[in-house]
């Protein structure tokens, strides 16, 4: 089983060992927080805890499975929302104390980065391979060499995409159900790609990292000039915003993986795959961009379908899988203890809200400066894989 709660999706999945999805439940909060214009975190706690207990009894059901015949249950335990985390963490652990099974904590990056090996099998996605995470919260481009194995080319320094998406969406006064990028990416394609000319960002920084907050002020710009010249905006002017900046951002990301290819083949020149997941993953335009860049790179692209883009249980057991089979426990930060170094209580949830993938960057990507906040910040997942079994992959 794999319990998903992160950020404002409760998924619950059943999934085989070998691969076989037998359910996938997936309660979206997309209805409760589009009033809001963005995730709050409370309200998202509440939906998880009202949810939690009917996806976990549907996904059981669906799957024709007893809780008994369960062999473990895969978590995120984060990065995300620590009042969300808090409600699959306390619901896992539940489940494998009443019926004596495991719980293996699961990284929420890393289960989007795995899942396309389990939804594309045929494609043989073979380690090391070059992968692009988009969605609300993260832009990663990342090398991976194996679980938990990552060198991080480039990263957002701002916004992610998805969060820019979004926030358009809101500027345009569309609908934000399922999510302001899918109808973001709906209206674009009745619009206009060069009816607005919108900056590149980081057009003169030849590294591999993003930048969405100048786009969206230079799209926040063109959206209030035009209500000062007509008042409501006109559908076809909302189509020709939305196809500029869709066209921009999609540009800005090209260049960035274009780069990563020569990045990445320094050191690993067998990479053949690029694989694309997160929620943004889904969007049609920017799958075919990249169909482009592969080619380009005698490469494959890879996506999930984009059932499994957004956040999912399906990609949390698969994750889960595959660290079992291949015998990588994440360990603990500090086994039985809390981080003043004072025992851990019996109910004690160990969550990890802020949790990079990697330690491991190209020194030709961005470097945070010292005085970057790095209060709370969990001990990297590539580090608590420990490097005995990852040399062993």
């Amino acid at each position: 089983m794999g319990i998903e709660s992160s950020c404002d999706d409760t998924g619950v999945a059943i999934v085989s060992t070998d691969g076989a999805i037998l359910s996938n439940i997936v309660c979206s909060q997309a209805d409760i927080h589009a009033a809001w214009g963005g995730v709050v975190p409370k309200l998202a706690q509440e939906a998880h805890m009202k949810a939690i207990d009917g996806c976990v009894e549907r996904a059981l059901e669906e799957a024709g499975v007893s809780p008994q015949e369960l062999t473990a249950v895969g978590v995120t335990v984060g990065p995300g929302l620590s009042l969300c985390l808090r409600v699959g963490v306390t619901k896992a652990k539940e489940i494998c104390s009443n019926y004596n099974i495991d719980m293996i904590p699961v990284h929420h990056m890393e289960a989007h980065a795995l899942v396309a090996r389990l939804t594309n099998q045929e494609d043989n996605v073979q380690f090391p391979f070059l992968c692009l995470l988009v969605s609300g919260g993260h832009n990663l481009l990342l090398v991976v060499e194996g679980l938990g194995r990552y060198v991080q080319l480039g990263t957002t320094l701002d916004d992610a995409l998805g969060e820019a998406y979004d926030k358009i969406a809101r500027l345009l006064d569309i609908d934000l159900i399922p999510s302001g990028g899918a109808s973001v990416e709906k209206i674009a394609k009745s619009g206009d790609q060069s009816a607005y000319s919108f900056p590149v960002p980081l057009k003169k920084r030849r590294t591999c990292d993003f930048s969405f907050a100048g786009l969206k002020t230079s799209v926040r710009l063109a959206i209030e000039k035009e209500r000062e010249a007509c008042g409501i905006l006109p559908e076809t002017t909302k189509a020709n915003i939305a196809a500029s900046f869709q066209s921009v951002a999609v540009k800005h990301l090209d260049e960035r993986v274009r780069r990563a290819f020569e990045w990445a083949r320094e050191t690993h020149p067998d990479i053949r795959h690029l694989v694309v997941a997160g929620g943004v993953a889904s969007n049609q335009y920017l799958r075919s961009c990249l169909q482009d860049v592969c080619h380009d790179n005698d490469a494959t692209l890879v996506c999930p379908p984009p059932s499994l883009c957004t956040d999912n249980g399906v990609m949390v057991a698969w994750a889960a899988i595959e660290r079992t089979q291949a015998n990588l426990p994440i360990q603990a930060e500090k086994d039985g203890l809390l981080p003043d170094g004072s025992p851990k209580p019996d109910d004690w949830l160990d969550l990890k809200p802020r949790w990079p993938l990697t330690e491991r960057r190209d020194s030709r990507s961005f470097q945070a400066p010292r005085s970057a906040k790095k209060k709370n910040i969990h001990t990297s997942l590539e580090l608590l894989t420990g490097r005995e079994e990852s040399a062993a992959i």
